[in-house]
């Protein structure tokens, strides 16, 4: 029988794991200068935390994975904003902390879609949440955070894409407008979109079946809907981007496919012909209203998430040089009935801070030698029976191909000697 990993999921092998823990390394130094927090939250929920009332998103219509205990639905989560908003609420912290929360989440999430190059069944995302003060200098600043991190992973070709959804009364008048535009059209929709029609028709500007329809070029334009205070907002989202230096382009269509957004919206995507359907990096967006769905008050927030996948596949296009695995220090070469010996040195070469294998086999000093080579081993420490008896060991700087024999517990100290420490 085989065993095989189910389609939409994947393993990390050790000589992957360089990549992940790179990437991983550049979000938490750069949330930690935007002053961001981590948050880990469950990585399954009650359904009723994403299964919103009417929300027309695929995400929740077709792409989750939910299932019954007992009495009970459940399900694994697809995105992380809905839980780090019921983690904000559970625990007031809106009531305890300094506002703007600022939150970062890294880690599994599930989605039942075609698997493809960069997305996956199951995939790693990293987000943020900015929340309890609603400010577009706010806004532009997390798109910069996650411009940075992109810039620091060596992706150099993205471009921004912006727009705004308006605020309550200029999305409910554009929704009017789309709908009047939409009825006579309803029967060119595919079913997906029928759906939308009744639920959120601005979803329908998403549809990637029916993009390329007349009626979708013809229809109206946000911008024509939105009131004064919306343009107002949008134009300072602009401003404050244009200070921070960041270039950006204005994307009518651009609506993102979760139902709760309001006021801006962002995609920042790759310029790359080869990214193709996988262009975009990293995508986020305004709610206004979401905190206080889940229990909490009227508070506002931004957010956006990167999958990391699709991070790290652009930062190898791109040539970006991923750190290496930590080299190996030193090898200890055991001549005899030495091992205790030999397992005493070693963890005591890690005690000091040094990277350290040690050999617990029989085998002859070529095959050993030869190990260390293969490691890349910087030191080899050799310690037979009469050194052991001794007290004493052989270390070799493999660089130099300097030897010496000294006391065993003068080691440590030729090793930092070598290192220059």
């Amino acid at each position: 029988m085989s065993y095989q990993t189910p389609r939409g999921t994947y393993d990390i092998l050790p000589d992957e794991m360089n990549k992940w823990h790179d990437v991983e390394q550049v979000i938490r130094e750069k949330t930690a200068l935007y002053r961001y927090r981590e948050i880990r939250t469950p990585y399954f929920e009650n359904t009723n935390v994403f299964a919103r009332e009417n929300d027309s998103s695929d995400m929740v219509n077709k792409e989750m994975y939910t299932f019954a205990m007992g009495s009970e639905s459940y399900t694994l989560r697809p995105e992380g904003t809905a839980g780090v908003i019921r983690a904000f609420d559970q625990h007031k912290l809106y009531g305890s902390m300094e506002l703007p929360g600022r939150f970062y989440y890294m880690g599994p999430m599930f989605r039942h879609e075609r698997p493809q190059k960069g997305r996956q069944r199951q995939f790693t995302q990293f987000g943020v949440e900015n929340i309890g003060v609603k400010s577009p200098e706010i806004d532009a600043e997390t798109i910069a955070l996650g411009y940075d991190i992109v810039k620091a992973m060596g992706i150099s070709s993205v471009k921004v894409c912006i727009n705004t959804l308006g605020d309550d009364a200029s999305r409910q008048a554009y929704r009017e407008a789309l709908k009047k535009h939409f009825a006579p059209h309803l029967d060119e929709l595919c079913g997906d979109c029928h759906r939308r029609y009744e639920q959120n028709p601005l979803r329908i500007l998403d549809c990637k079946v029916d993009h390329d329809l007349d009626c979708m070029k013809t229809a109206p334009k946000l911008s024509d809907y939105l009131n004064e205070e919306s343009k107002a907002y949008f134009a300072r989202v602009l401003k404050a981007l244009d200070t921070l230096g960041i270039p950006y382009e204005i994307d009518e269509r651009l609506v993102r496919g979760l139902d709760y957004y309001t006021h801006t919206v962002f995609e920042v995507v790759s310029t790359r012909p080869e990214s193709g359907a996988q262009a975009t990096i990293f995508a986020g967006g305004r709610y206004d209203h979401f905190v206080e769905y889940y229990g909490g008050p009227d508070m506002s927030g931004i957010g956006f998430a990167i999958g990391l996948e699709r991070l790290i596949m652009l930062a190898e296009e791109e040539g970006h040089d991923f750190a290496s695995e930590a080299d190996l220090d030193c090898y200890v070469i055991g001549l005899g009935n030495v091992e205790d010996g030999v397992l005493k040195t070693v963890q005591a070469l890690r005690h000091a801070g040094f990277v350290a294998e040690g050999n617990f086999v029989p085998r002859s000093l070529k095959a050993q030698f030869k190990s260390a080579d293969r490691n890349k081993a910087k030191y080899i420490v050799i310690l037979g029976e009469d050194e052991l008896k001794n007290g004493t060991v052989n270390v070799k700087n493999a660089a130099t191909r300097e030897q010496v024999t000294i006391p065993a517990e003068e080691m440590v100290n030729q090793l930092r000697t070598w290192e220059g420490k």
